[in-house]
């Protein structure tokens, strides 16, 4: 096999292949390898790899382990530990970090033998929409190497969409799955908070906000992890009741009745949208009429602009508690020459975030989950934009030393109130990219990017659809349908890989 036919590829064909004894695991790693070695100088996806212990591994799989025994994968270097293997999350403050176990979730995959060949690049403790962390540079977009592929599983997305594995591990605090799926032209879900493992050491991710799962290029691939990850996880926070139907089957469903559907292209901040975003949208709402469901543009009554104020307010109190571990761990004061402005930024204004401040902040959360599970009552799906404009260029949201410097100054004359309102004008220009994920995030809800559009020049740009808690099946099934349709296929052609072979 050569690899244009492995990279055209999804871990369900490998798998295939591997279990019908055409090809072995060791042959199968072998060309990931190239494949990464070809690409990953130009793309920068995958900043730690274990090529031996992996190659290893790929020997001694005999294929009798689980659906995926024998198929390559990547981690994302954050939340996805692998003992022994480095865990940096893109900090420089842990650039010599090991992990002293493997995650619940890295368990369960390595027990069904797939084979983790590293990790993938992401932001400082996975904070941004982009992936340009100080420690590592920059990931790029293997659709064209001067933008970005997103963040924070931009590493895992350029590494899927690049061609070196089908699947990667991925998460998703405020849309680090469906951003990077948004920009390199992937199907990235999102699941029900509680649905996933989490930990061991943790019950949370960002108080139920994150969560992991993985990012692909087929949906077939993700429905078949879906079903092997799903868990019910006494210790853990949060619960999601297991489907009890595997999702995978949800390609031969067909729908009892027709759907009623919401779409809304607006902004939940007020900021503006792209002519492609809204085209995307729109021509997903004209095929889903042809397929005989009621679509109608409506949103949930929500204030945007205050849940994203709650967000981050989150992302501050989170921010502190780290440096305050990081400080007891490495027993020296965490300065701001030590961590980038938005780590800086988060964990200073989060010492002046009072309980009640933080208490109420969560119940505003619950407020909105209310909110939209009425919302909910009248609609089975919430389709909007993945993002408001296909992926940023490189570069596009660093801010200036001086820049850099001012809001530092700022933040340290700055009553509590105010540091908030100075973290959300530093986030507001990478906002404006991506204003529509992280509802998701704060309600616990499931939601999904599809790649159905393709932009004039040539970017790819997700819808993405929102679902009722617990109801993945409804996703899946969608997906499935629109897999086989001319807007997924008009994704497929294109010259995804000549950004990185030029």
């Amino acid at each position: 096999m050569d690899l244009q036919t492995y990279r055209s590829l999804d871990a369900t064909d490998l798998s295939e292949l591997i279990r019908k004894k055409e090809m072995s695991p060791l042959e199968i790693f072998e060309l990931a390898w190239k494949q990464l070695e070809k690409i990953n100088p130009a793309l920068n996806a995958v900043v730690h790899h274990r090529g031996e212990q992996a190659l290893e591994e790929a020997k001694n799989i005999t294929g009798a382990e689980g659906m995926f025994a024998g198929v390559p994968f990547l981690l994302k270097n954050a939340s996805q530990a692998m003992k022994g293997e480095k865990l940096t999350v893109g900090a420089r403050l842990l650039a010599s970090h090991s992990a002293k176990q493997d995650s619940h979730l890295v368990r369960k995959l390595r027990v069904n033998g797939i084979i983790a060949a590293g990790h993938t690049n992401t932001p400082e403790f996975g904070l941004k929409n982009i992936t340009e962390p100080e420690l590592y540079g920059p990931t790029r977009n293997p659709w064209n190497t001067g933008h970005s592929p997103g963040g924070s599983s931009g590493g895992s997305a350029a590494a899927v969409a690049g061609g070196i594995v089908p699947a990667a591990g991925a998460s998703d605090g405020g849309g680090s799955i469906r951003i990077p799926a948004s920009f390199t032209g992937l199907f990235g879900l999102k699941p029900t908070r509680g649905r996933m493992p989490v930990g061991p050491g943790s019950g949370r991710q960002w108080q139920g906000a994150a969560i992991d799962f993985v990012l692909s290029r087929s949906v077939r691939d993700s429905a078949a992890l879906f079903d092997l990850l799903q868990t019910v996880q006494p210790e853990a926070a949060f619960q999601a009741p297991l489907l009890e139907t595997p999702v995978l089957q949800e390609k031969e469903s067909d729908w009892a009745k027709p759907l009623t559907v919401a779409f809304s292209t607006q902004s939940p901040v007020h900021t503006p949208v792209s002519d492609e975003a809204v085209e995307a949208v729109k021509k997903t709402a004209v095929w889903l009429e042809k397929e005989g469901h009621r679509v109608e543009e409506a949103s949930p009554e929500l204030d945007g602009v205050k849940l994203i104020e709650n967000y981050y307010l989150m992302n501050s109190g989170e921010m502190a508690g780290v440096v305050s571990s990081l400080e007891k761990m490495s027993g020296r004061k965490i300065t701001e020459d030590d961590l980038e402005l938005e780590s800086w930024m988060l964990s200073e204004a989060g010492k002046k975030v009072s309980a009640a401040e933080f208490s109420l902040s969560l119940q505003a959360w619950d407020a909105a989950a209310a909110v939209i599970a009425s919302f909910h009552n009248r609609y089975d799906l919430y389709v909007t934009p993945t993002t408001a404009y296909p992926a940023p260029k490189i570069g596009e949201f660093t801010k200036s030393p001086s820049d850099a410097e001012e809001f530092r100054r700022k933040l340290a004359e700055a009553s509590s109130s105010g540091q908030q309102a100075l973290i959300y004008e530093m986030f507001l220009p990478s906002l404006a990219y991506t204003p529509y994920t992280q509802l998701a995030n704060l309600t616990g809800q499931p939601a999904v990017s599809l790649p159905l559009h393709l932009t004039g020049e040539g970017l790819p740009l997700g819808v993405q659809v929102m679902a009722p808690k617990g109801r993945e099946d409804l996703l899946f099934r969608l997906a499935f349908q629109l897999e086989q349709s001319e807007l997924w296929k008009g994704m497929k052609g294109n010259p995804v890989f000549e950004g990185c072979e030029r």
